[in-house]
């Protein structure tokens, strides 16, 4: 029950043990193609190029910023956590000037000091901005239609990280009119770690033309011509792509507005679930992402000794916190391949976790 990698179904993982193909046949052609267009429904989108890299959406964030910055171009990093800090860490590594705009842990960007912030840029030198839609660290989830609103009378592209949102959450891609959008396998689209996904606009691509950073493997144009033929500029991971399109079968067939209502459904059972144990959650629900929930510790309980009893007691695995809530949360996922009885266990397991921890202190 951890935020990734998330649990495979086992038609995926059948399909996963098969013989790979040849990534220049027509039969390769034909699989990546389908995973182009399901992509295409996923987001919402038919004016976006998108790529399918072998890579963690850390990669995708870094193609996503080597692709439109040039070094000493100024960049705003949104940051909810973890995964909006390396936005921040990866743009700066490609010399841009970066300012970190940071709510505090378990908040959201608030849209009017948002606002109120790319109001004084008068001259536009905020060339593009940065945002993470669902923070796998704290799980919370931006408003990210309101973002995005404000980023576009402002001017400058907006590149999201949807890593835990995508096949999870709402992302309307052409209705919210979002520039670049970045995702990865290991979440929502019940597959192992290995391939990310990127979206690309008309617009990113008019800052591509500009950017002066260095890419290969990274590059848009690379592969934006092998888009055109069909296929990828270098080696992709076969298999993956393959159960790709397996994973995507089992999303069309639930449709998408149902993935997303299920998971609005398991978020709230989950949390609601958890207020009865008297746990304290780190988001607001108002916040909260649907597929990752933070959770604080009983008073005197260690969060270690939280995740111990959980996995030698009952098999299961929840994750520790990140970066300074390490060791003072454990995260619960609840996203992909996953079910309301998944959700009624791991409650069962939390109300018998903490009576015995919390009985061992009166002990």
């Amino acid at each position: 029950m951890i935020p990734g990698p998330t649990p495979v179904p086992e038609s995926v993982l059948v399909e996963l043990a098969r013989h790979p193909i040849g990534h220049r046949s027509k039969e390769f052609s034909d699989i990546f193609m389908s995973c182009i267009e399901d992509l295409k429904w996923l987001g919402k989108t038919k004016n976006s190029d998108i790529f399918i890299y072998t890579a963690s959406g850390t990669g995708a964030m870094e193609a996503a910023i080597s692709n439109v910055i040039s070094p000493g171009d100024k960049v705003l990093s949104l940051v909810i956590g973890v995964f909006g800090k390396r936005f921040g860490q990866i743009a700066q590594a490609f010399g841009a000037e970066v300012e970190m705009f940071t709510a505090e842990m378990g908040k959201v960007i608030d849209p009017k000091l948002l606002e109120e912030r790319l109001s004084l840029d008068k001259n536009k030198e905020i060339k593009v901005v940065t945002v993470t839609h669902s923070e796998t660290s704290t799980g919370a989830a931006n408003d990210l239609e309101k973002i995005s609103k404000i980023i576009k009378n402002h001017g400058a592209l907006l590149i999201v990280d949807a890593v835990t949102s995508l096949g999870c959450m709402n992302v309307d891609i052409d209705g919210w009119g979002l520039d670049i959008v970045i995702s990865g396998s290991q979440k929502g689209f019940m597959i192992p770690p290995g391939l990310s996904f990127i979206y690309v606009s008309k617009k990113a691509w008019e800052y591509n033309k500009k950017s002066k950073c260095p890419k290969f493997y990274w590059d848009f144009g690379k592969h934006k011509k092998s888009l055109d033929e069909q296929t990828t500029p270098f080696t992709p991971n076969v298999s993956f792509v393959c159960v790709l399109k397996k994973a995507f079968e089992m999303m069309k067939k639930e449709g998408l507005e149902n993935i997303i209502l299920r998971h609005e459904r398991l978020t709230k059972n989950l949390r609601s679930g958890l207020k009865r144990l008297d746990l304290k959650l780190l988001t607001e629900d108002q916040n909260a992402s649907h597929a990752i929930t933070a959770i604080w510790p009983p008073d005197g309980v260690l969060v270690p000794d939280i995740r111990s009893a959980y996995k030698k007691d009952w098999d299961i695995t929840v994750a520790n916190g990140q970066d300074t809530l390490k060791d003072k949360i454990f995260r619960i996922g609840h996203l992909g391949f996953v079910s309301d009885r998944d959700i009624e266990m791991t409650l069962a397991v939390t109300g018998k976790v903490m009576l015995s921890l919390r009985g061992s202190l009166k002990g």
